[in-house]
Parts: C-alpha cells; structure tokens; sequence
C-alpha cells in the first residue's frame, strides 16, 4: 500500500508539474522580453557654422522605459553614443536637440538615439554640411571686412568704415550734434574719436544710408527690415537671435553680457548711435 501511495502522490507531482509550465507558456505577462527602442531621426534645420538643430521621435519604447533620448553625430558615418551625443529627457514621442561646438566647412552624420533596459536604438542616420567660415569684401577706400553666411543670407561681420560714397564723393565728417541732422548725408565717429573707428566702424545719418549714390560697396546694400526679420527667424526668433549674433565676453560688452554665443559668427559689437545731443550708449 505504501508503495501505490507513493506512485500516486509522483504521478500527482508529474502533472502539477506539467500544468504550470503549461500555464506559464500561456500567460501574456511572462512571454515577452524587452527590446531597444524603435524610434526616428528629424531633418536637420537652422544650419550655422557652429550649430544645428535635429531630433527624432520614438515610436516603440521596446517594452521597457526609456532611460535617455538624443542624437550623437561624428564625422563618420553611423556615429553611436560612444561619440558626441546631447541628452534630451527620456519619455517616448518627439523631441528636439540642439547641437554646438561644430566646425564649419565640416560634413556631419547624426542619428537620433534612444535607451532603456534591453539596449540602445538608432533612427536613421542623416548628414549635413556646417556653413563655410568667414569671407572678406572690401570697400572703395580699401578697408576689409569679414563676411558670414547665415542661412541664405552673407553678411558683413564688421561695422562700416567707408568715408566715399560707391561712386566716389565724398560723404561729409560732421561732428556738431545739430548739424548731424540737417538734410546732408554724413558720417561721425563714436564720441568723435577716430580712435574708436577700427573696433566699431563708423555712425551714419539717416541721409548717407538713404543716399542714391550708395554708402555700401558694389554688390552689397543696407539690409532692409524684412532681411533682418528673415535673419533672427533662421536664428529662432527675436528671443534667442540677439544672443547668437553677440561677440561673447565682456572686451566690449558690458559685464556680464549674458546670453551672448556668437553661434552664428556674425559677432555683433555695441557701436553705439548719435542722438540729439550728441552720442549714446556703447553698450
């Protein structure tokens, strides 16, 4: 009899044994392991000679959370987080990134990037070219100036020096406050200090710019309020553009110039403008 028990209680064994591996091939909660993450890469935008902007958006967290998001980018393709990465929150959907530090003239690979427990996914992998470093003009009274790409748009990186309108005459040196704005173009140095001149260029009337014989050089004009709105919109938007346009430090800024990145070469000095008066605020 003991020997029927015991055979009894090994075949009762056998089948609870079989049953819950049975019930564990079956149960949902148990049968999936996690994955990287699936995710896409954003088209890069707002391309300076230092910056960019990209991103991406993760479609599938692989069942697991996500632990970081970003891009890494090298100028090698197939970049990895093993290279240059930024780190932007770590929640599944979009998300932009900001990269810095480039070097012009340089081509880049990026992908978006996105981790949790399983592992590291990539989106698809996108390159771009950073802007070409400054250029140079020069003026008919043969001052050279450093010119900047942004977007679309060259720029002189430099205030204007000249003294000869593009044909030649001669713009008026008007340093009395009240003569400055009599109906005659003219030019004045900064607390009329010609000293000031090779740092922040030269302060014009309202009539010299608007003269018919030019105060720009040929192939170049005073950019109009439109050019300038398409400036700080490529920069993203009057609340952040001023910043980039800013030589950074405070050699001629005023302490402690915050905010200023000059990311975008165009190294903005304060010049400084004359009112009635005379002169008013550098900066």
């Amino acid at each position: 009899m003991k020997r029927t028990l015991m055979a009894l209680l090994i075949i009762i064994l056998a089948f609870l044994l079989l049953l819950t591996v049975d019930c564990s091939k079956n149960n949902p909660t148990t049968s999936a392991l996690s994955v990287a993450p699936t995710l896409t890469t954003a088209s890069v935008s707002q391309i300076t000679q230092t910056t960019i902007q990209c991103g991406g958006t993760i479609t599938s967290d692989g069942g697991a959370s996500i632990i970081a998001r970003g891009v890494c980018w090298s100028t090698n393709p197939i970049p990895t987080v093993a290279d240059n990465k930024t780190t932007d929150g770590a929640e599944i959907g979009s998300f932009t990134s900001s990269i810095i530090g480039l070097t012009a003239s340089t081509t880049y690979y990026v992908r978006a990037y996105a981790t949790n427990s399983a592992g590291t996914g990539y989106g698809n992998e996108v390159s771009f070219t950073t802007l070409s470093s400054t250029g140079t003009m020069t003026d008919i009274d043969g001052n050279v100036y450093e010119t900047v790409t942004i977007g679309t748009q060259v720029w002189m990186a430099e205030n204007l020096k000249v003294t000869h309108y593009r044909n030649g005459n001669t713009i008026l040196h008007i340093i009395d406050w009240f003569s400055w704005f009599t109906l005659t173009g003219a030019y004045c140095e900064y607390d009329n200090d010609v000293n000031n001149v090779a740092v922040y260029g030269r302060l014009y009337n309202w009539y010299a710019v608007n003269d018919s014989r030019y105060i720009a050089p040929v192939g170049w004009h005073v950019p109009s309020d439109a050019e300038w709105l398409t400036l700080v919109d490529y920069l993203g938007g009057d609340t952040v553009a001023d910043g980039k346009m800013k030589e950074i430090g405070t050699t001629h800024w005023v302490s402690p110039n915050t905010g200023a990145t000059n990311e975008s070469g165009f190294s903005a000095l304060p010049g400084g403008y004359r009112d009635y008066g005379g002169n008013s605020d550098m900066g």
